[in-house]
């Protein structure tokens, strides 16, 4: 009766522990399987607590070692199978095989300092197959806890990529006046760009990336480039169009120019709602190129009035033309 007990209550303890570490049982069911003896013993196989065997596609196999992990994010994976894990004794449900707990496996002093692991057995599956089902491929062994990775290196490597890739809006070009401007008057651009936010997956850890726009670069569509340079320029009054401005430019030849406004951009990264870091580059992007029509003004004098004569050469008296 006592030994009755003393299982009942090593069960109970197993399935608390199960559960804690792990939230709901696995969704398969395993027969028990008796463990091995000390000569016997599976090598410990490599793995991260946190995962269940509802994690069905999560885990590969290393047919080298032997060893299961994560495949990263991704990854072209050519196993025909898919893995998953059962804790040892588990009968599905929250229940658990009473008189195999009592001689389930130790998973203590594992490698790397790793002390404490969990008794597991190793499913397989084939992928893509009607009607396939679950089956033992290896165990009882230990899935021990593996320190977590920091992740925090590999997303800075990673990130000035991931920046030039994001669809940061370069802003749109402005033009006064436009779509028509006169050969040899000042032109004025300016660039409207704002701040943008986006949020990102990397290496499975969110990701907030904020970009600002910092420089401008201007192609005028005649050879003329101007910039990087820090100013976006700015609107000014009509009654002021033709004034120089930081950004303005004027034309030498009439016809159509495509005007191109490049805008550099600094970013920061926050991983996990933790605090903003810099992004080492900047990310170029480009805006849809403005067309801008230039066109030649030619002043005669004329002798008529034209209020006398509206049909008069010259009326109304001054002409732009091409």
């Amino acid at each position: 009766m006592a030994q009755s007990l003393y299982r009942i209550g090593l069960g109970v303890v197993s399935l608390f522990f199960a559960t804690f570490m792990f939230g709901s049982a696995a969704v398969a069911h395993t027969r028990p399987i008796a463990p091995p003896s000390s000569a016997e013993k599976a090598p410990p196989v490599k793995g991260h607590w946190g995962s269940n065997s509802a994690d069905i596609d999560t885990w590969v196999l290393d047919p080298a070692s032997g060893d299961f992990s994560r495949p990263e994010p991704g990854a072209v994976v050519s196993d025909p199978n898919v893995y998953k894990y059962e804790l040892q004794c588990h009968l599905g449900g929250g229940d658990f095989d009473t008189p195999c707990l009592a001689r389930q496996i130790e998973c203590k002093n594992g490698p790397e300092g790793k002390e404490e692991g969990i008794p597991v057995i190793w499913l397989s599956m084939p992928k893509g197959v009607p009607g396939s089902v679950w089956s033992i491929h290896s165990g009882p062994t230990c899935l021990y806890d593996a320190k977590p990775e920091d992740l925090l290196p590999r997303i800075a490597a990673e990130i000035q990529r991931q920046f030039e890739s994001l669809p940061v809006n370069a802003g749109a070009v402005v033009a006064q006046p436009s779509p028509h401007t006169l050969r040899g008057a000042e032109t004025n651009f300016y660039a409207d760009a704002t701040e943008q936010q986006f949020d990102v997956t990397m290496f499975g850890q969110q990701v907030h990336v904020v970009a600002t726009p910092v420089q401008y670069t201007w192609n005028y569509g005649d050879g003329t480039v101007f910039g990087p340079q820090p100013s976006m320029g700015g609107p000014l009054p009509q009654e002021r169009w033709g004034e120089k401005t930081r950004t303005s430019h004027a034309y030498t030849q009439t016809g159509d120019f495509q005007v191109v406004l490049t805008t550099s951009f600094q970013g920061t990264y926050s991983v996990n709602s933790g605090p903003p870091l810099p992004i080492p580059g900047q990310g170029q992007f480009s805006a849809p190129p403005q067309t801008i029509s230039v066109w030649r003004s030619i002043t005669r004098n004329y002798a008529d009035d034209c209020n006398q004569n509206p049909q008069g050469q010259g009326c109304p008296g001054v002409q732009s033309i091409r």
